[in-house]
């Protein structure tokens, strides 16, 4: 009788923490998934930046880079250039 009694006891007890454990450890797995990504997200965005970083670099410094820039976006020519295409 004493041994049903500490199974019951102990399956209670079981049940108890499953329900007050396991919403929570969820939301834990959660949160972790969505820190993954955001940290994932973050390197995506600082290499970006440091990307942008030079290429600011280069269009402020640098004169060759800036007429080729001008030549391939903006169609840009010298005196006297003929453009064949």
């Amino acid at each position: 009788m004493a041994k049903k009694r500490i199974t019951y006891i102990a399956i209670i007890g079981i049940f108890i923490i499953t329900v007050v454990f396991l919403p929570g450890f969820s939301k834990l797995q959660k949160m972790r998934e969505k820190n993954r990504n955001l940290e994932r997200r973050i390197e995506i965005l600082t290499k970006a930046n440091e990307e942008l970083r030079q290429e600011k670099e280069k269009l402020e410094n640098d004169p060759s880079y800036i007429e080729k820039i001008a030549r391939e976006k903006l169609g840009m020519t010298r005196k006297n250039e003929i453009i064949l295409k």
